[in-house]
C-alpha cells in the first residue's frame, strides 16, 4: 500500500474472534504531554509515545521552537525532551503541521509565547479545517495574527504575547464558545501557565467534549500545573511553571475502539491490553456503549476485554463526549436489531472530513441506510455487500470501513494509508485480529 491511489480489500471474518490486541499510545495525551515537556523547566522522558504522523509532527515544529528532543535509538516510543523553560526559539520560523489538527492549534497557541514571527501551515487538506476561534482569543491575549489566504484558515503567521510584562494577580481575561472543538480550549489551557496571572476564558455557549479537557487538565497536573478549574461556564488556569518529569503515555482509547468493535460484530472477545479502569480518556468509555448494545465488558488493571454474545440492540445516545467514535459506533449499528441515533455531534462535520455526510454516503454504498440529522446520524439495522469506500483524507473513516469489513464482503478502503496518521500498523492488527478467529463456531 502506496500513496492515495492504493486500495485495502478487507477479508472477512466466518469464526468468532479470540484477540488480545496492543494499540498505540494516545495522540491525544502524547501531543499535552509534549506541550509540557517542551515549556517545562528541565528533561522530561516520555514512554509509550505514538508513531504515528500528527505526534511526529509534533515532535518536529517543538523541535524548531527549541526543545531537545531525543527518540530513544533502541525504543522508538520512548522520547526525552529537553524544555526550554519557557523560552522558545525566536523567529522567523516556518512550522509544518502535516495534516494533524491537533498539532496545528496546540502550535499556533504555543508560539503565542515567543518572541518572533512564527509561520505555521500544512498540508492543503488541514488548511481546509477551521481556526477562527483560536486567532480570535490569541489577538484577545494580545498576540498578533496575521492569516496567509483568509481569516480562520492556514497558513498563519503568529507575533506573540508579551510574557515578560511584570507579576501580577489578574489572569487575562477571554471568550470563547464552549461548542467548538475543545482543541481550540485545550491549547489556551496549555500555555496559559506562562501569561501573567494565568487565564480566565469565559464559555459563552455550554461545553461540550468536556473529557478532552479534562484530559488536558491532568496532564498539566501531572507536570507541575495544578491550579486548573474547569466548570460549566468558565475555564481558569492559574499561572504558573510545568516542571520536567518521566510520564508514562496510557494506550489510545479511541484506537482501542476498533478492535473492541470487532468483537460486537464478529462476536467472541477482543482484550486491548493496558486499558484499565483508571483510563483517563473519556473513549475509554466507549466499552461501555457496547455493554450496553449487548456486549459482556470485562475491564482489570492490565486491559479491557468486550465479548460479543451475538445480540445487539440499537441505542439513543448522545455523543458530544465520545465525538471522534462516532464512525465506530456507525459501523457497529448495521448488526443491531433495531435503529441507532446518534446526536450531539454535528460540530465533526468540520473535522478531517465531514463525519456525518461523508460517513453517511461512503455507508450507503455498502447498503446501509444511514440518514444524517441536525447534530448527529440515525443507522438502520441491515447492510448489503461491500462496495468501495473513500477515506476522504480521514483516518478514523478508514479504521471504521476496515472494522465493517470484518462482517461485509467485499468492502475496499481506498488510500489505506490514511491511518499512519494515528495507528500505522493499523492494517497489520487488523489482520491479527482476523487470523485469532480460529474456532469452529460461525460469527453470527
Amino acid at each position: 500500500m502506496t500513496g492515495p491511489s492504493s486500495v485495502y480489500a478487507v477479508q472477512t471474518v466466518h469464526h468468532r474472534l479470540a484477540a488480545v490486541v496492543t494499540v498505540p499510545g494516545s495522540k491525544s495525551i502524547a501531543n499535552r504531554a509534549l506541550i509540557c515537556a517542551t515549556l517545562a523547566d528541565g528533561p522530561s522522558v516520555l514512554h509509550n509515545v505514538p508513531g504515528g504522523d500528527d505526534t511526529a509532527a509534533m515532535m518536529d515544529c517543538v523541535a524548531l521552537l527549541g526543545a531537545g528532543i531525543g527518540p530513544d535509538p533502541h525504543d522508538p516510543t520512548l522520547v526525552r525532551v529537553h524544555g526550554t523553560g519557557g523560552h522558545l526559539h525566536d523567529g522567523p520560523l516556518m512550522l509544518s503541521a502535516r495534516l494533524a489538527g491537533t498539532t496545528s492549534r496546540f502550535i499556533t497557541a504555543l508560539c503565542a509565547l515567543g518572541p518572533g514571527n512564527y509561520t505555521i501551515d500544512g498540508e492543503a487538506p488541514l488548511r481546509g479545517r477551521p481556526m477562527a476561534p483560536l486567532y480570535d482569543a490569541l489577538v484577545a491575549l494580545g498576540a498578533v495574527v496575521e492569516a496567509g489566504e483568509s481569516w480562520g484558515h492556514l497558513p498563519v503567521t503568529i507575533t506573540g504575547v508579551d510574557v515578560s510584562a511584570p507579576w501580577t494577580s489578574s489572569p487575562a481575561m477571554i471568550s470563547i464558545s464552549g461548542d467548538v472543538s475543545s482543541q481550540y480550549i485545550t491549547a489556551l489551557m496549555l500555555i496559559a501557565p506562562y501569561l501573567p496571572g494565568g487565564l480566565h476564558i469565559e464559555l459563552t455557549t455550554p461545553l461540550v467534549s468536556r473529557p478532552y479537557l479534562a484530559i488536558t487538565a491532568a496532564v498539566m497536573g501531572s507536570f507541575g500545573v495544578d491550579s486548573v478549574d474547569i466548570g460549566e461556564r468558565v475555564v481558569v488556569v492559574g499561572a504558573g511553571r510545568y516542571i520536567g518529569r518521566e510520564y508514562v503515555i496510557e494506550p489510545d482509547a479511541s484506537a482501542a475502539s476498533y478492535p473492541l468493535a470487532a468483537a460486537a460484530i464478529c462476536g467472541g472477545s477482543v482484550r486491548v491490553q493496558d486499558l484499565g479502569p483508571d483510563a483517563l480518556q473519556g473513549d475509554a468509555a466507549f466499552a461501555d456503549v457496547l455493554a450496553e448494545m449487548g456486549c459482556t465488558v470485562h475491564r482489570d488493571a492490565t486491559g479491557t476485554t468486550v465479548v460479543g454474545t451475538g445480540i445487539l440492540h440499537g441505542i439513543a445516545i448522545d455523543m458530544a463526549d465520545l465525538s471522534d467514535l462516532v464512525p465506530t459506533l456507525a459501523v457497529i449499528a448495521p448488526f443491531a436489531d433495531s435503529a441507532t441515533e446518534i446526536t450531539g455531534v454535528g460540530f465533526i462535520r468540520a473535522k478531517e472530513s465531514d463525519r456525518l455526510g461523508d460517513l453517511a454516503a461512503e455507508l450507503a454504498l455498502c447498503g446501509i441506510v444511514a440518514t444524517v440529522l441536525d447534530d448527529g446520524l440515525r443507522i438502520e439495522p441491515g447492510f448489503g455487500s461491500g462496495a468501495g469506500l473513500q477515506t476522504h483524507h480521514d483516518h478514523r473513516l478508514a479504521m471504521a470501513f476496515g472494522v465493517l469489513g470484518l462482517r461485509v464482503g467485499g468492502v475496499r478502503v481506498h488510500d489505506p494509508d490514511v491511518v499512519s496518521k494515528s495507528w500505522p500498523d493499523f492494517w497489520t492488527a487488523l489482520e491479527g485480529i482476523r487470523s485469532s478467529a480460529t474456532g469452529v463456531e460461525e460469527a453470527r
